[in-house]
C-alpha cells in the first residue's frame, strides 16, 4: 500500500515573506508535495501580534481549514513559523500529521522565566532583537539598490543568491512616496520579538502533540546557543539534524534544507 501524503503549510521566520522561501518551495514541489503558506504573518488587523501569539497561531489554523480543509497537514516552519508549527500541533492535533522546525529552539525553564519577565516588566525591548529591528532601513530608491544593499552585508553575503533575489522581490513594496519600502513592516517585526512566546514549554507539557516532531537546525545558529537545545531534544525524541550554517540556514542552504525535511516527512507518513 503506498505511504499517504500530507500537504505542507509552510510558515516563515520574522521580518522574511513566504516568498523568501520559494526556491525551498519548488524543491518541494518537483518532489511531488503540495506546498502551501501564508504569505505574511502579522500584517492582517484580524490577526494582530500580542504576548504569546495567540491571533497568529489562530491566522495559520484558519489558513489550513481554507486552503486544506478537513485534511491533515505538515506545520513546517522557520524560526517564527517554527514556533507557529508547534502551537497548531498542540492546539490541533487533528490536523497534523508532522512537524519540521527549522531552527526553532524551543524556549523553557528559566530562560522562558527570564523572557517572562522582561515582557511583563517592559524590558524585553532592551535585551531582544528588537532593538534592532525597530531602527531597520525600510526605504530605498529602487528594487536594484536594496538588493546591493543587503547583498554588501556580511549576514546575507552567505545566502544563496537565487534566495537573496527572491527577498528582495518578495520583501519589498512600492513606497507611495517614491521608490521601495520593507514589504514587512519593522514594527510587526519589532512586535513578534517583544512577545515572543514564553510558555512553549508548559504548553508542550499539557497538551503534547500526537504527531512526530523534528528540528533541523544550523549548526552555528547563535539562537540555539542562546536558548539551549534540552527542551526541543524533550519534544523532538532525538529527530534532531545539523546542517552547516546559521539560524538562516534555510536561505544559506535552501537545497540541503529541503532534502532535510523530505525525509523527515517520509518517515512521519510511513510511521503513520
Amino acid at each position: 500500500m503506498a505511504t499517504q501524503q500530507f500537504p505542507i503549510v509552510f510558515s516563515h521566520a520574522n521580518g522574511f515573506p513566504a516568498g523568501t522561501y520559494r526556491v525551498l518551495f519548488e524543491h518541494w514541489r518537483a518532489a511531488g508535495r503540495e506546498v502551501l503558506a501564508v504569505p505574511r504573518y502579522g500584517h492582517d488587523p484580524r490577526y494582530p501580534v500580542t504576548g504569546n501569539w495567540p491571533h497568529i497561531r489562530q491566522q495559520l489554523l484558519d489558513f489550513v481549514e481554507q486552503a486544506a480543509p478537513g485534511r491533515r497537514v505538515h506545520f513546517v516552519g522557520h524560526s517564527l513559523g517554527g514556533y507557529l508549527s508547534l502551537m497548531a500541533a498542540c492546539k490541533r492535533p487533528d490536523s497534523a500529521a508532522g512537524v519540521v522546525m527549522l531552527d526553532s529552539p524551543v524556549l523553557a525553564g528559566w530562560r522562558a522565566h527570564s523572557v517572562q519577565v522582561a515582557k511583563a516588566t517592559r524590558l524585553i525591548g532592551r535585551i531582544s532583537p528588537g532593538k534592532v529591528s525597530q531602527a531597520r532601513r525600510q526605504h530605498w530608491p529602487t528594487a536594484e539598490a536594496t538588493l546591493q544593499h543587503f547583498a554588501q552585508k556580511s549576514v546575507f553575503a552567505r545566502w544563496d543568491p537565487r534566495v537573496l533575489a527572491d527577498y528582495v522581490a518578495s520583501g519589498t513594496e512600492p513606497d507611495p512616496a517614491g521608490g521601495v519600502r520593507l514589504a514587512f513592516h519593522r514594527d510587526v517585526e519589532t512586535r513578534f520579538y517583544n512577545t515572543l512566546p514564553h510558555h512553549l514549554g508548559e504548553l508542550v507539557r499539557r497538551h503534547p502533540p500526537r504527531c512526530p516532531v523534528a528540528f533541523v537546525g544550523g549548526t552555528v545558529s547563535a539562537e540555539v546557543r542562546q536558548v539551549g537545545m534540552a527542551a526541543t531534544r524533550a519534544v523532538c525524541r532525538g529527530q534532531v539534524e545539523w546542517i552547516a550554517g546559521s539560524h538562516l540556514v534555510p536561505m544559506e542552504q535552501p537545497i540541503a534544507v529541503a532534502d532535510a525535511v523530505l525525509a523527515r516527512l517520509a518517515a512521519a507518513e510511513a510511521a503513520a
